[in-house]
């Protein structure tokens, strides 16, 4: 198991942030990001969540998810956001992809 967490902030101050990034560049593309887990034989996949904090004074959290634009005049698209729930095999149904508002 490998945990990486920022420092609690007690009762008066903020809990710390935590930035993954890959770096920049000038002259080719820039590196990738990938968050996953694992497959399973034998049992269920891993479960990947992305979970804002709630609050007691103010908004609770926000989880933003931007593809990037582009500046190439070329007529390039930005980028796309792909959401895609898991098939299923045999006669069972694929996953869900559901959006609340």
């Amino acid at each position: 198991v490998v945990t990486i967490r920022s420092a609690n902030g007690g009762t008066a101050g903020a809990s710390g942030k935590l930035v993954f990034s890959s770096g920049t560049s000038k002259g080719g593309n820039s590196g990738a990001l990938y968050l996953g887990s694992g497959a399973a034989t034998g049992g269920r996949g891993g479960l990947v969540a992305l979970t804002a904090g709630s609050g007691t004074s103010g908004t609770g959290g926000s989880i933003y998810v931007t593809a990037g634009d582009t500046s190439d005049a070329d007529g390039r698209y930005g980028g796309s956001v792909y959401i895609r729930p898991g098939a299923g095999a045999g006669s069972s149904n694929g996953g869900s992809t559901i959006v609340y508002t």
